[in-house]
């Protein structure tokens, strides 16, 4: 039986924890704390060590699924997190600030993950937030010589965040099958 790690990340209230939470066959397990910075005007709390789940696949093999903390004050775990992992989820929430500074700022600080394995990106908050679109995070991209997987996501939905695995998955592996 194989088992493998896929490491969720982005920025505070992208959806990481409500992800996983979606898509584990298990109940997850949360380390979340009342928010007391910045945070707080978010959301109540917040991951600060990590969430972990499991999604079991057929024939017996389980993905176990890690989601960092967003905040960069606890960046020592992402290091922790990374070890053995086959890729990286980056979920971006779209009505933040400047979701492209986001995503440039993870996808710096995680480039030797994603060079050693692959990355899927899902844009969350879509439906509160129209701008900006996909097609503008593709251009983005691109500018950064990247072309990776780019979903519009609803981390409540299984279908959504199963979705984006499985690009993540094929990006590892382009024979994979359904």
């Amino acid at each position: 039986m194989s088992q493998y790690k896929i490491i969720f990340t982005g920025p505070v209230g992208a959806g990481k924890t409500t992800a996983i939470n979606s898509i584990s066959d298990v109940p997850p397990i949360k380390t979340d704390a009342s928010a007391s910075d910045m945070t707080k005007f978010r959301k109540a709390s917040t991951t600060v060590a990590m969430d972990y789940g499991i999604m079991n696949l057929p024939g017996g093999e389980k993905l176990h699924l890690y989601g960092t903390p967003g905040q960069e004050r606890f960046d020592f775990m992402w290091d922790i997190l990374v070890t053995g992992g086959i890729g990286l989820v980056l979920l971006l929430d779209n009505t933040r600030a400047d979701p492209f500074q986001d995503m440039r700022f993870f996808l710096d600080t995680f480039d030797k993950f994603i060079a050693d394995t692959t990355v899927a990106i899902g844009v969350t908050q879509m439906d509160l937030s129209g701008k900006p679109t996909i097609d503008d995070y593709h251009i983005q991209l691109l500018g950064m010589g990247l072309k990776p997987p780019v979903f519009a996501v609803d981390a409540r939905v299984k279908n959504d965040v199963s979705l984006l695995i499985q690009a993540l998955l094929y990006s590892l592996d382009p024979g994979l099958e359904e």
